[in-house]
């Protein structure tokens, strides 16, 4: 039997790092008490400039 090859495509553990699901409670609290902000401001921001995690971190300022 031949061995199947591994994807080589971008999926996984980097990837779900670079997205805030705003929608998921632990997500949004993980977050917020990361930057110091409120929940609520968290999702605010990820509504404001999308899930990315980067831009969201930006918003709120950090």
């Amino acid at each position: 039997m031949a061995v199947a090859k591994k994807s080589k495509a971008a999926r996984g553990r980097k990837q779900d790092r670079a997205r805030v699901a705003g929608g998921q409670d632990y997500e949004v609290r993980y977050e917020a008490k990361k930057t110091g902000k409120s929940a609520p401001a968290v999702k605010k921001a990820v509504k404001k400039v999308g899930n990315a995690r980067k831009r969201v971190e930006k918003r709120l300022g950090r």
